[in-house]
This record gives structure tokens, sequence and C-alpha cells, in this order.
């Protein structure tokens, strides 16, 4: 995970990401790199796959705080969605009422 070329740095990351589906848990070493990566990089996706496959009871006290924000974001995100939708259905309605 410390290789200097960013594709084996992700392929590296996507194997932790595949551990924690597979044993439903990783070893501290590969919670910490995970941690010092973070969201947003290369360990975006192995982090949330960490934080769906591993038990919320088995998780360090950062990832327990990733899960916490990354569940209230997504659902944010969702009802923005539905939001977005209502507003081009009235729209479209509107627009074949007026026509």
């Amino acid at each position: 995970m410390r290789l200097p070329d960013g594709l084996q740095r992700a392929n590296a990351f996507v194997a932790a990401g595949h551990a924690a589906r597979l044993n439903g848990g990783l070893t501290p070493e590969l919670f910490a790199a995970l941690r010092a990566e973070g969201l947003g990089g290369v360990a975006e996706h192995p982090i949330r796959d960490t934080l769906t496959f591993v038990p919320f009871r088995d998780l360090p006290p950062w990832f327990k705080r990733q899960w916490a924000f990354v569940t209230v974001h997504d659902k944010l995100e969702y009802w923005g969605q539905r939001v977005r939708d209502a507003v081009g259905d009235a729209r479209q309605a509107l627009r074949r009422r007026r026509g």
C-alpha cells in the first residue's frame, strides 16, 4: 500500500476490501492503512466494503465514525434525489397540462 505506482497501490487497497468481504474483518495494520488513506481516494470503495462487511462491534473507533457519516450522507443524498425526481415529475406534468 506504500508502493509508488498508483495502480499497484489501488490493487493493494482493493485486496483489503476483498479481505473484509471474505473474512468479515481485517488486521489492525490493514485498518490503519485504510484509515491513513481515508475516504475520497483509492481507498474509498475498500473502506465502504469494510463498513459493509465487518460487524459494527468489530470496527475500530475511526471506522465507527465513518460508518455513521457514510450512512447519514448516503441517506441525505437519497432523499435529495427523491426530491429532485419529484420536482422533475411535477414540471413535466405542468408542461403537459399547459400544452
